[in-house]
């Protein structure tokens, strides 16, 4: 407890910093078993930046790519945005709102009862609707 007497953090900042912690926690959980993936590995520190890779459809490598410094944060805006197309969010408004309130957004995808794991959506023309191709019989 003496570091935090250095810090001046009152006992009521680390419970709101825990409880924020946990509800984060809880959404991403949610959000990556919704997704058929493992919920313990949003625990695991790199191993759920392969697995959200996974989640939209890209390769396991392209996690490196946050670890490049200046592009990190364009990859980071462009993952979100791919991970809100995988759940069916694919309007402008919808990428803005990823885009600001990443987040919040995130916690929206994962704790919310409506939302569906649509698929990955990695290599898919994202302007173009998908059309469903019918057969004559």
């Amino acid at each position: 407890m003496e570091y935090f007497d250095t810090l001046q953090v009152d006992g009521g900042v680390v419970i709101g910093f825990l409880f924020v912690t946990l509800v984060a926690l809880a959404g991403n959980w949610r959000l990556f078993v919704k997704s058929g993936q493992p919920g313990w590995s949003v625990v695991v520190p790199g191993y759920n930046v392969v697995i959200a890779m996974r989640i939209v459809g890209r390769p396991d490598s392209h996690a490196l790519r946050f670890l490049i410094p200046g592009y990190n944060v364009f990859f980071f805006f462009k993952t979100i945005m791919e991970l809100a197309a995988s759940f069916g969010k694919r309007s402008n408004l919808d990428f803005g709102l990823a885009a600001v309130f990443n987040v919040f957004y995130i916690l929206n995808l994962g704790l919310s009862e409506d939302e569906e794991y649509e698929g990955p959506v990695f290599g898919l023309d994202l302007e173009k609707p998908q059309r469903a191709h019918l057969s004559v019989v």
